[in-house]
């Protein structure tokens, strides 16, 4: 993988290097000649070993500034996420800090090791992994990951309790892409721990895939972190064409339907499967009430743009102290606000883009970034700053193969725009299995799906409502209750898609999976890539 090395590990050699050049300058200028003759031989070696202790108190600095720290567990009793980098360059080390600094802003405890440090021992005692590993050569790991491959990997050891995510660094020009990454996946897997996502895979340090390793972290942390994205997007201007609340009445959350459509009228194209990341902006009282508490004109031009609209889309600077005087300046220390991730629930040639999105409320009552943005504050008409993301690992398979998709809540989304390629390619083996709360308030698309299913398009449709009893609670407890139908439609070469939630119902979907199908026979699928998730 070609990247760049830690800027804070480098500027800690080049201090290094400057303090031993300086200490030996020192040293060479004390012991000329003519000072070494005039000054007593004492005061001499004061000044060479004061020039000395104070190389090895900086020294000393340098390391406790850069040496690896721990977080206690949370005040939840939530023991330390481990981060694991593996790094022949640095960039794989310095994406690990990055993701650090994410997790702990959320307020996740944070224990950052190299895979070199990384034993049997500590990987037993832990519940959380993530793990950045870069791919060298073709295909080869990192040099100091040679301790982890030779002790640790031929051990026969059991990781039940272990849940782990995996961003596989690579360069596709190379042979073998992202082949480490994807060796400690299956490894893991062997060994009984449970992946939380699909492994994300990073072409030449790719600024989509690390945005969306930054949106998984987010998720992972609870949404409760707003950090600037690491690579900020280049949106294109779509307008929001229409909106509405899709489950007035339900005992969950407000979800609302949005359909947007390119500024200039020419509809690109995109997959099933592919997300759309909106860059959202605060709400127009939120810039106003700002500019006000500083005296600020929001009409003042600064690059041909007003004041204003660069205040829309950034973090608003919260001390007076942080606010320069000149807005030129002001501006340049603005930082992004973070896009926000949704599936696109529709196909190209249905003219737009469309969104299903929960609307979030933060503790204090006031709406999410996004999901504010989308349904509170934009304008029916205005400006939606959208940019797509490919998201192969979620394309569709063959049309001729079958297709089981599982999913919940917002999740069906994503399976809506499978649904409708399939139905366009005239594709009917498709068997939906979806949950929600209530059958009268959180069905979403029912006319589509119902229409589909009598016109044979989906094969099989289990809907489960969690709120209005019956046999079945959750999507997962239908699917345990048709296992023999499952293993069939393996054995008929189906593709299973599932999109929804990472905290409850996608692993209890895989622990079911696994229960059909044996855990040979599941990583079979995956290794096929008959087995995909996109969940959040």
């Amino acid at each position: 993988m070609k990247g760049s090395p830690s800027r804070a590990v480098v500027g800690n050699v080049l201090v290094v290097a400057l303090l031993a050049v300086l200490a030996w300058l020192l040293l060479r200028l004390h012991l000329q000649e003519d000072w070494w003759l005039a000054a007593p031989l004492a005061s001499h070696w004061r000044w060479a070993a004061g020039t000395l202790t104070a190389y090895a108190a900086l020294c000393a600095l340098l390391w406790w500034r850069g040496r690896t720290r721990d977080d206690v567990g949370s005040a939840a009793g939530e023991a330390p996420t481990l981060l694991v980098w593996a790094s022949q360059t640095g960039f794989a080390q310095q994406l690990s800090e990055r993701s650090a600094e994410v997790l702990r802003a959320a307020g996740v405890p944070v224990r950052v090791r190299g895979l070199h440090q990384v034993d049997a021992a500590l990987l037993q005692q832990t519940t959380r992994v993530l793990l950045i590993a870069s791919t060298t050569g073709e295909g080869d790991p990192p040099d100091h990951t040679l301790p982890f491959l030779r002790r640790v990997m031929p051990q026969d050891m059991a990781l039940p309790q272990l849940h782990y995510g995996v961003l596989a660094l690579g360069d596709r020009s190379y042979g073998h892409f992202c082949a480490f990454g994807h060796q400690l996946d299956a490894w893991l897997r062997q060994h009984g721990a449970h992946p939380l996502f699909d492994t994300v895979e990073v072409d030449n340090a790719d600024p989509a895939a690390l945005r969306h390793w930054q949106q998984l972290l987010g998720q992972l942390g609870g949404n409760a972190t707003e950090l600037p994205d690491w690579a900020p997007a280049q949106y294109q201007p779509w307008q929001l064409q229409a909106r509405r609340q899709e489950n007035p009445g339900s005992p969950g959350a407000a979800t609302w339907r949005v359909s947007l459509v390119p500024a200039d009228g020419v509809l690109p194209a995109w997959q099933a499967g592919d997300v759309a990341e909106i860059g959202p902006q605060h709400s127009p009282v939120e810039v106003d009430a700002w500019l006000a508490t500083h005296a600020r004109d929001g009409a003042a031009m600064v690059e041909e743009q007003p004041l204003r609209d660069w205040l829309a889309r950034s973090h608003l600077p919260v001390l007076p102290d942080a606010v320069p005087a000149d807005d030129m300046a002001l501006v340049a220390t603005l930082k992004p606000l973070p896009h926000r991730e949704y599936s696109i629930a529709s196909m190209p040639g249905e003219g737009h883009v469309l969104l299903l999105l929960r609307r979030l409320l933060r503790p204090d009552g006031t709406p999410g970034l996004g999901s504010g943005w989308l349904c509170d504050y934009a304008a029916l008409g205005g400006r939606i700053n959208l940019r797509f993301r490919g998201n192969p690992n979620f394309h569709p398979p063959a049309p001729d193969a079958p297709l089981i998709l599982i999913g919940n809540g917002t999740g069906i989304a994503g399976l809506r725009a499978h649904l409708r390629a399939r139905v366009d390619l005239g594709a009917g083996r498709n068997w939906l299995l979806f949950g929600e709360r209530t059958a009268a308030h959180d069905f979403y698309f029912k006319e589509d799906l119902q229409r589909w299913q009598r016109d044979g398009m989906i094969a099989r449709l289990d809907t489960v409502f969690s709120r209005d009893g019956g046999e079945h609670r959750y999507v997962q407890d239908r699917l345990l209750a048709q296992l023999d139908t499952l293993r069939q439609w393996v054995r008929d070469g189906a593709t299973i898609l599932v999109c929804g939630s990472l905290q409850g119902m996608a692993p209890a979907v895989d622990a079911v999976i696994e229960q059909a199908l044996g855990r040979e026979g599941k990583e079979a699928l995956i290794v096929a890539g008959r087995y995909r998730r996109d969940v959040y």
